[in-house]
């Protein structure tokens, strides 16, 4: 009532408004709006025509705009509304997923995709849904039709290059990896990526090219460094193997670099050896080796001088370095063993058990010591001492323990066990040696009593 009071109010105010103003100005005014039309009318009828049109063009105008604000509004609550549905569906897939459920989180993520076919991040999890489902292939695909709608995704083509390695194709792994490169020549992880591919392809001098960026880029890190030297090792391996022995002067002297730059690096230093025996270089080997064997104590190093000696029928060359050697190193237990087992080769029988005796005094118990040691005690006629040895070395107690062993992952016990501590399997301890005794009495049992009468076939 308020409200038509005070409309009827201002049409009052504005009709005496007019009459008043119509009053002050009684002349007329003619308006031309082409040569044959015209409009004459009294000054305030023409201001006041002017002042209605304008409030209804203001109305239209207010009107209009208010309309448009609404369907903006209405339309922007729909996208916001599918955009929550989406990640809704979305963020329970990937849920569904971490919990292990891939059918129910490969339905919701396609549920997210079939409702926005450019979301990434679902071509990406749905990929992880079918690669955790083992459908690799698939997995491929997805990631392959996100590539497609952005070509330059980090994530999407590392993911892309694992793909490739998973369903046999790791030149196409190559290519992303290079991609990846080909925009970001600094990235670490692509860099890495491409040097781990190399090296399971055995393709060592590219992987060596990448370790150098790789290493460059990482100054202070030790690992990649340490890494370095492995690939430089891995390549000059590759060469010596491949060029006749008396053609390696370039690769024997980056072996020598590669001792110089890391003394500790066991493989350069017994490669070195090698490449000097099969050249004839049977001095330079044992030197090589022996200076392994200082530097890094690796039983390596014995046994191929051990080796290069007997094989050369020169053993005394070989008892007079290890006699050298003792002096120095009689409290090196690993040589002291394998002092006693040269002796023992030698038929030095009384040498060999005072060798091998003090490292049993030590307080090592090693299968091979026993072994070695009841050898010795055999070879001296000592039967009841050997008996001891030969226990010792199989594990045999007065209460004749045989022992067990897991049949998932080969770990040993002394007592069976109803879950392996190694590899988590329940059960699965039983006798060491159970196959073998199983397949031997199979073939005992294929064998029968031929009954009188009866041929053999």
């Amino acid at each position: 009532m308020m409200i038509i009071l005070a409309m009827l109010l201002v049409v009052i105010v504005f009709l005496a408004a007019f009459i008043y103003f119509l009053g002050l100005n009684p002349q007329e005014v003619t308006i031309f709006f082409y040569n044959d039309f015209s409009l004459t009318s009294s000054v305030a009828v023409m201001v006041v025509a002017c002042i209605l049109v304008g409030l209804a063009l203001g109305f239209v105008v207010t009107v209009f705009t208010v309309f448009a604000s609404q369907v903006r509004h209405w339309k922007s609550t729909r996208r916001d509304k599918k955009a929550r549905e989406i990640t809704n569906a979305y963020q329970e897939g990937m849920s569904r997923l971490v919990s292990g459920d891939t059918r129910k989180a490969q339905s919701l993520l396609q549920k997210a995709l079939d409702r926005d076919p450019k979301r990434i991040d679902a071509h990406i999890a749905l990929a992880d849904v079918h690669a955790q489902a083992g459908d690799a292939q698939q997995g491929l695909k997805q990631l392959l039709k996100a590539r497609d709608m952005e070509p330059a995704n980090l994530e999407v083509l590392f993911k892309l290059a694992t793909a490739y390695e998973a369903t046999g194709q790791p030149q196409e792994a190559v290519k992303t990896f290079e991609q990846i490169l080909a925009g970001e020549p600094a990235n670490r992880k692509a860099l890495a990526g491409l040097r781990d591919l190399r090296i399971r392809l055995d393709q060592w001098s590219e992987a060596l090219d990448l370790q150098k960026k790789l290493a460059k880029a990482s100054q202070g890190n030790g690992e990649e460094q340490k890494r370095l030297v492995s690939l430089r090792y891995e390549v000059v391996r590759k060469t010596i193997a491949e060029c006749a022995p008396d053609q390696c002067k370039a690769e024997l002297k980056e072996l020598n670099d590669i001792i110089r730059q890391d003394p500790q690096f066991v493989p350069a230093r017994v490669t070195l050896g090698d490449a000097y025996k099969v050249a004839g270089r049977r001095e330079e080997a044992s030197k090589a080796w022996q200076q392994g064997y200082r530097a890094t104590g690796k039983a390596v190093f014995l046994s191929r001088l051990e080796d290069l000696f007997l094989d050369a029928e020169d053993p005394s060359s070989l008892l007079a370095i290890y006699r050298g050697m003792l002096a120095d190193r009689g409290d090196d237990l690993m040589f002291r063993l394998f002092y006693g087992k040269l002796c023992l080769r030698l038929e030095m029988v009384d040498e060999a058990l005072e060798q091998l005796s003090a490292v049993e005094n030590a307080g090592v118990q090693s299968p091979k010591l026993h072994l070695l040691l009841a050898e010795a005690h055999r070879r001296r006629n000592r039967p009841e001492d050997a008996m001891q040895e030969y226990k010792k070395a199989l594990g045999v107690d007065k209460r004749l323990h045989l022992g067990y062993a897991c049949e998932s992952c080969g770990a040993t016990a002394a007592e069976w066990q109803s879950r392996c501590g190694a590899c988590g399997s329940w059960g699965s301890f039983s006798l060491e040696g159970r196959q073998i005794i199983q397949q031997a009495t199979a073939k005992a049992a294929e064998a029968r009593e031929i009954h009188h009468g009866e041929r053999a076939e």
